[in-house]
This record gives C-alpha cells, structure tokens and sequence, in this order.
C-alpha cells in the first residue's frame, strides 16, 4: 500500500491504463458525490466488503479513497494481505478531493 497526495495520486491514475478508483465510503457519503468512474464498495460491509474485494482483478492497480483517508488506508491493508500487490490509499480523502465530481441518480 502506498499513501499519495491527491497530486501523485492523481497523476498516477491518469497515467495508468490499468487502473481502477474504489469508493469505499457509505452510501449515504457516495449520493453526496463521487469520483468518476469509481467502483463503490462500502467497507463497513465487513465480510461482505472482503467478499466483494475477492472478486476483483488482482492485476489492476487499485485507487481507493473514503472521505478523509483512514478507510481507504485499511482497504488498501485488507486488499495487500488478499493478494492485491497495487492498492494506492488518497490521503485526506474525499473531503480534500478538488478533481471532478459526479452525482449519480437514485
């Protein structure tokens, strides 16, 4: 796991066709906005947030942010002890996130 500024965090994704952003953030956080593109899987699923996450690419390099940086650095714990050797953590999260953000209908 790796902890990147929103700049290196950012540049690296744009920069990686192998890539794919996780929200993993409650639903109630994801209907206030959400990064484009991203794969929302609420980590306070417990069992079934690793049930989820074991259904992933392994290959792909994982871009996981929450709203402030604490679930996200976890995901990314959880996903390296699954088996995900590329798993980068948004520090400051959501909350500082100053990219495009999108609003998905109900």
């Amino acid at each position: 796991m790796a902890d990147l500024s929103q700049k290196d965090w950012t540049e690296r994704l744009e920069a990686d066709n192998n890539a794919i952003v996780l929200d993993v953030r409650t639903q109630d956080e994801v209907d206030l906005g959400m990064i484009p593109e991203a794969l929302h899987i609420d980590i306070h699923k417990g069992q079934g947030f690793i049930d989820e996450i074991e259904k992933l690419d392994k290959t792909k390099n994982y871009f996981v942010y929450c709203k402030s940086g604490g679930r996200s650095a976890q995901a990314c714990g959880v996903m390296n002890s699954l088996g995900f050797v590329n798993a980068y953590n948004l520090l400051d999260g959501f909350s500082a996130w100053e990219g495009e953000v999108v609003i998905k209908e109900q």
